[in-house]
């Protein structure tokens, strides 16, 4: 079992009302973790902390921040083996998944590290004679960061790395369903050499997730808060956010589509549909939820994509499938698929039951908008089949939803392929290649109820900076009065 604490000021401490908090092992049900559970008293510390150590961090010199985000790289891989030990026995997820995780969120806080010297501004042409006008980006004060459980290590590092990157001090207030994970990453941070209060972390029981969120967006001291999570919270975050008139960053639900065009190599779109459905048991926000395809192909591609999909098998083992985060996602993802079901819909290779927190890979053919398949987001192991006759059904079927996160098109005309792509509405689209994809550098993010703003390289910049206009007048000025 891993016993966690708070992590304020660069001190670990407990609850100040000694409370903690269990996280049960979604396989097993035995206790993976207790957990220090944070009052509103406590994220009140946290953010005085970040509060008080923001001054000094906002005027460290980029080549040292860059410095300290380059040895949390090196001090995140040395803790690969912790966190994947804790991603699997808090979050039920594979090896090899939570493995990814550590290198792709080490590549994050490199990438971060070289945008230390890019938090650039612009001199501005100026009608006033003697007027050097400026756009000056300057940090912004506190970030706070809501990470989830699902891609828990690079997710967690996301929600931190470029506010760091930019100046800022933060706070992370983790998971509750891998607060052992979270907890570990401001451990990283420690290790690494931060000063105290540069990074905090905050772990809270469920029941007063909504209590301790409230009280963190309210601090004063807060300028910026970035959410990663469910479309349903991520409305509630904006809303308190919106009140106290503060910025969001919003990376939300997703109902990816997969377009398959009636030139596409079959044998790829097959490859690819299949992780982008079932890797991580369709538990990741950009996994694909619906195989949009040309009628004239779908009988050859289902074969296909039913053969594939037959070779994948959810388990307890080191596979990549795993299990879900616990039984009653399991459940209720089950639910969708007897919907489909009752609503005449049929399910290759067949209908999935779930076995405590494992549910096998599933195809709903006969898709239709009644459904809650069509219009809910999976994020379970199923995939829905549903064919069109032209391109322009294919783009109008692909944007009929209120998510716009990620999509994929399969063509072997670049051209075709492109012009499908630029009308499909969703911040990420990838020709020939899977909707689960991510890389530090690109602008990460989403439309419609996928949220706003990006993460990821320069975009994240204007993020987590305040552009200020700044002027100075090299000579003397005539003034009307």
């Amino acid at each position: 079992m891993f016993a966690t604490d708070l992590l304020v000021d660069g001190q670990p401490s407990a609850a100040s009302n000694g409370a903690v908090f269990e996280r049960r092992d979604p396989a097993t049900g035995d206790t993976a973790t207790r957990a220090a559970a944070a009052t509103v008293d406590d994220a009140e510390r946290a953010c005085a902390a970040a509060q008080r150590a923001f001054p000094a961090w906002a005027a460290t010199a980029p080549g040292e921040r860059r410095a300290l985000l380059l040895q949390a790289a090196d001090t995140m891989e040395q803790y690969r083996a912790e966190f994947v030990a804790r991603g699997v026995r808090e979050a039920g997820g594979s090896p090899i998944w939570y493995q990814f995780n550590v290198t792709l969120a080490a590549n994050m806080l490199r990438e971060a590290a070289g945008m230390t010297t890019q938090v650039a501004g612009e001199v501005i042409p100026s009608d006033v004679p003697g007027s050097l006008a400026m756009g000056v980006r300057q940090p912004c004060g506190v970030v706070l960061g809501i990470a989830p459980w699902n891609a828990p290590v690079i997710l967690g590092t996301r929600a931190v790395a470029m506010p760091l990157a930019c100046g800022n001090t933060v706070v992370l207030k983790a998971s509750e369903q891998c607060p052992a994970l979270h907890r570990l990453i401001g451990t990283v941070f420690d290790d690494a050499g931060f000063p105290p209060g540069v990074v905090n972390v905050i772990t809270n029981a469920p029941d007063d997730a909504a209590a301790v969120v409230e009280r963190l967006i309210a601090h004063p001291a807060v300028r910026r808060i970035n959410f990663t999570g469910s479309t349903a919270v991520g409305r509630i975050v904006a809303q308190q956010a919106a009140r106290h008139l503060k910025p969001v960053l919003l990376e939300l639900g997703g109902k990816n589509p997969v377009v398959v065009l009636d030139d596409a190599d079959l044998d790829a779109a097959v490859e690819a549909a299949a992780f982008s459905a079932f890797f991580n048991q369709g538990q990741i926000c950009m996994s694909a939820d619906r195989i949009i395809v040309d009628r004239k192909i779908a009988p050859a591609f289902l074969d296909k994509f039913a053969a594939k999909a037959a070779t994948l098998k959810a388990a307890h083992a080191d596979a990549p499938l795993a299990g879900m985060v616990d039984p009653a996602a399991a459940e209720r993802v089950a639910r969708m698929v007897r919907d489909a079901v009752e609503r005449g819909a049929t399910v290759l290779p067949g209908v999935p039951a779930p076995d405590g927190n494992l549910l096998q890979p599933a195809i709903v053919d006969g898709v239709t908008p009644e459904m809650a398949v069509y219009r809910e987001e999976a994020f379970g192991p199923i995939v829905s089949i549903v064919r069109f006759d032209t391109d322009e059904e294919a783009i109008a079927l692909a944007n009929d939803s209120e998510y716009g996160l990620s999509a994929a098109v399969f063509s072997r005309d670049i051209g075709r392929a492109m012009a499908v792509a630029r009308r499909i509405e969703s911040g990420i689209c990838h020709i020939n290649g899977p909707t689960v994809h991510d890389e530090a550098q690109m602008p990460f993010g989403g439309v419609k109820a996928s949220g706003y703003g990006r993460f990821g390289g320069k975009a994240a910049i204007a993020e987590f900076t305040d552009l200020r206009w700044i002027t100075v007048q090299t000579t003397p000025r005539h003034y009307p009065i």
